[in-house]
């Protein structure tokens, strides 16, 4: 397998974890928003810090896709 076909793989296999942390992202934002007002305050306090955590971590993963079709260029 070439450096360019390699580098390929990696940024998709980026792309699916980034593409689920979205979508888990997008799920807990809809319970918090349908769920506030009933919910226990620890698992809503659990839930903003957990959203906030996928949040820094798909940003985290998105820039090291970038950096990796950044390196492209040079192959």
């Amino acid at each position: 397998m070439s450096k360019l076909d390699l580098a390929k793989e990696k940024i998709a296999y980026l792309k699916f974890w980034l593409g689920i942390m979205v979508a888990v992202e997008a799920s807990l934002t809809g319970w918090l928003l349908t769920n506030f007002p009933s919910a226990h305050w620890l698992l809503v306090f659990a839930g903003a810090v957990v959203l906030l955590a996928i949040g820094f971590g798909g940003y985290a993963i998105h820039t090291r896709i970038e950096k990796k079709i950044a390196s492209l260029e040079e192959l």
